[in-house]
């Protein structure tokens, strides 16, 4: 068995205005689970977990701790006996904030567990697994693999699409300091949408995808509207309108809800990233939240795994 196993997870944004529960996309930043098999000195202590970041104070660190159930899981699909591990956890991307936090926490637990068993399981198993732990693939899928991905259950079988992302298009995100759970974000959509509606979608997330692909700014600029989830949540980001306004006169194609939010991702020619993030850090300076604004980049390679 290896002495140890590091899994590296990227963060991502989801949703990406029309693509609700199928498109994301990895960005750079990152929460690191280091995976260390031990020998117990007792049969009541299975695990260990130890947290590090400037929100470890807030992840539960007992049998509950997603990347634990996560780790358990992937040795029951393998039909394997789990070896007592030790887990520590390093924290880069904030928590419910609508950068798919937990999904880097179930990718890095399944992705841990397979690899100290010697890597039994394909990455389509990987993915498959990935998203029955968290319900919708649109998070779980770009961490694992990276990149922009398109990500749908047909007959439930999980299709996967790599797509293109042109280098011209940069993501600037600013996260507020609240959270906003995708429990709550979900309770305030309305059961049943227009027809007109559905059409609506179905055309932007076209071109919003023509438009990523080729760095067609005027296709993105109309491609990231959306009559789905973004009219509804956005109501429960205090200064959403405002950052919206700030993000288009400093030069950005579009702004939409990253994930379930609150955090907020603008799409921008690279000559405006930095105008961008400066115009909504300063929108953002009246509400009673503070936020980080940040350039980032696309992770194209998606979970990564050292040993030792």
């Amino acid at each position: 068995m290896l002495s140890s196993v590091t899994v590296t997870v990227p963060a991502t944004t989801a949703n990406i205005g029309p693509g609700f529960d199928c498109l994301g996309a990895a960005l750079s930043l990152y929460n690191r689970f280091q995976f260390t098999p031990f020998t117990p000195l007792s049969d009541s202590e299975p695990f260990q977990i130890s947290i590090e970041g400037t929100e470890a104070s807030r992840v539960n660190s007992g049998p509950n701790n997603l990347v634990y159930r996560a780790y358990l899981k992937c040795y029951e699909r393998m039909g394997l006996a789990a070896p007592p591990v030790h887990i520590k956890i390093s924290l880069g991307v904030p928590l419910s904030r609508g950068l798919g936090s937990s999904s880097t926490a179930i990718v890095g637990g399944i992705m841990g567990a397979n690899a100290l068993a010697g890597s039994p399981l394909s990455e389509a198993d990987l993915a498959a697994l990935a998203n029955e732990l968290e319900g919708h693939p649109d998070n779980v899928v770009p961490a694992l693999l990276g990149g922009a991905r398109l990500a749908v259950l047909t007959n439930g079988w999980l299709q996967i699409c790599d797509l293109p992302w042109h280098e011209s298009v940069v993501p600037v995100v600013i996260i507020p300091e609240f959270e906003l759970s995708t429990a709550d974000a979900r309770r305030v959509l309305p059961a049943r949408y227009s027809r007109a509606d559905a059409i609506f979608n179905t055309s932007h997330m076209a071109l919003l995808l023509q438009g990523i692909a080729t760095g067609n700014g005027d296709w993105i600029r109309g491609g990231m509207s959306d009559r789905i989830h973004q009219p509804y949540r956005k109501k429960l980001i205090p200064g959403y309108d405002e950052a919206h306004r700030a993000a288009l006169k400093a030069g950005a194609w579009g702004l939409v809800i990253s994930g379930a939010g609150p955090t907020l991702l603008a799409l921008c020619p690279p000559e405006a990233a930095e105008p961008v993030r400066e115009a909504l850090a300063l929108a953002w300076a009246p509400q009673p939240f503070a936020a980080q604004a940040h350039c980032l980049t696309l992770n194209t390679t998606g979970a990564a795994v050292t040993t030792a």
